[in-house]
């Protein structure tokens, strides 16, 4: 979701993957959205800057603006941006930048909505590098849709309802930005839980940060990838285990909040009893992919985490050559004491080397992990991916191919109940109010 603040914007989300690769010609296309190149197309020669502005927004009046599909529970809800700093790390991808910054959304049941704009999924910064990025990776229209336009159903800044909920963060996976991760999270605070989407900068494809600092002269700061980290064991355990220390920061910082204070570092006001609204005893996280190996882990390294869903991410490290099995992350190799939810897509290509560490975990946690998977699904089905995907398909902008390759053949809805409801059942049964 996007977040308006005066003039100043974040974006929200999340979803991915660890297997995901960003092209070096689809960095270089953002680099030229960035530098205002042609993310929506190009302004005809002659045309004065009020007539160019004119024929933009028609031409985005006349794409099409995908929806994602409505939360199911009792409550509205609200959303926020939160803008932390780490001044304890350096940032691992661009040690430039000095220190660890990370951008958030929390989504939470609001008290009261009447008069509050409803939240955009990605800024217009975000939108148009999406267009590129993403788009690029997952033969997605780089025209034709209004990325920008599409809107989620929580209400910027509401008021929070001052009962405390648990608290569930989530990690999108490898390269993806926490934008689509929207609709699950909205589903969960609709029931009443606090939902902390993060973004992981320089792993996520694009992060609109509502301030810039020195070293990151740009508001927007994109992706480093340029390969598959599962083919890499040196950036795979870099992209992990950066993961895990934002996820523990978080839960510090929301500490912090929960108890009156305001972790964000640009001093921006928050919605009203939003602190109040946390109940920290109630803890759980979970992650697509990439995000789903660091939910997992950070499960097992952190004691303030009371549950996990791993939502199809490995839990070993990639091997040395091709063939050749990579070492188990502790969580596999040790188990766990605490309840880890593993759920899967029968579409997956890579089931058999998930299998190995996945069923390690199993064999050594004593009935508590759980293991499902989605029939007729692919990797990208625990994401908006899921919803948005056949609706460009439909719209004749997307190939049958890539829409089953990305999601599967399942349709939203299906998929959608399915997902939301594997994860909220989950958390709902393993955070239950005290």
């Amino acid at each position: 979701m996007s977040v308006r603040r005066g003039e100043e914007r974040a974006n929200a989300g999340g979803g991915g993957v660890a297997r995901r690769t960003v092209t070096r010609s689809a960095v270089m296309l953002a680099a030229g959205a960035l530098l205002g190149g042609g993310a929506v197309g190009t302004a005809r020669a002659g045309q004065s800057e009020p007539e160019r502005a004119q024929s933009e927004r028609e031409r985005a009046r006349a794409w099409v603006t995908p929806r994602l599909p409505a939360p199911s529970g009792p409550h509205p809800i609200g959303a926020t941006t939160l803008y932390l700093v780490d001044p304890d790390r350096s940032d691992p991808w661009e040690p430039g930048i000095g220190v660890r910054e990370l951008m958030l959304t929390v989504v939470y049941p609001a008290r009261a909505v009447p008069g509050r704009p409803v939240a955009r999924q990605m800024t217009e910064a975000a939108a148009a590098l999406f267009a590129q990025i993403d788009a690029a990776v997952h033969h997605l229209p780089t025209s034709g849709v209004n990325w920008a336009a599409i809107t989620t159903h929580a209400h910027l800044d509401a008021p929070a309802r001052e009962v405390p909920g648990p608290v569930i963060l989530y990690s999108p996976g490898g390269g993806d930005p926490r934008t689509l991760g929207t609709g699950l999270a909205e589903e969960l605070a609709s029931h009443g839980a606090v939902v902390v989407a993060l973004d992981h900068p320089g792993d996520a494809s694009e992060v609109d940060f509502p301030v810039t600092r020195p070293g990151r002269p740009d508001r927007v700061r994109t992706t480093v990838l340029r390969a598959d980290p599962r083919n890499d064991p040196g950036l795979f355990r870099t992209m992990i285990g950066t993961r895990i220390a934002d996820i523990r920061f978080v839960l510090g910082q929301l500490a912090v909040l929960a108890a009156g204070g305001n972790p964000d570092a640009a001093g921006r006001a928050l919605p009203p009893g939003l602190g109040r609204a946390l109940d920290l005893r109630r803890t759980g996280v979970y992650g697509h992919s990439a995000g789903g190996t660091a939910a997992a882990q950070a499960l097992f390294e952190d004691p303030r985490i009371r549950a996990a869903a791993d939502l199809e991410g490995y839990l070993d490290h990639p091997g040395p050559a091709p063939g050749r099995p990579g070492e188990l992350f502790p969580v596999a190799r040790y188990g766990v004491d605490r309840p880890l939810l593993l759920l899967g897509s029968a579409g997956f290509p890579h089931r058999g080397e998930l299998a190995r560490s996945w069923s390690a975990v199993r064999a050594r946690s004593g009935g508590r992990v759980h293991r499902a998977e989605i029939a007729g699904a692919a990797h990208w089905v625990f994401t908006d991916y899921a919803a948005l995907a056949p609706q460009l398909q439909a719209a004749g902008l997307m190939a049958a191919d890539d829409r089953r390759a990305l999601v599967g053949p399942i349709g939203p809805a299906e998929s959608v109940p399915l997902v939301r409801g594997w994860v909220r059942s989950f958390f709902a049964r393993q955070l239950p109010r005290r």
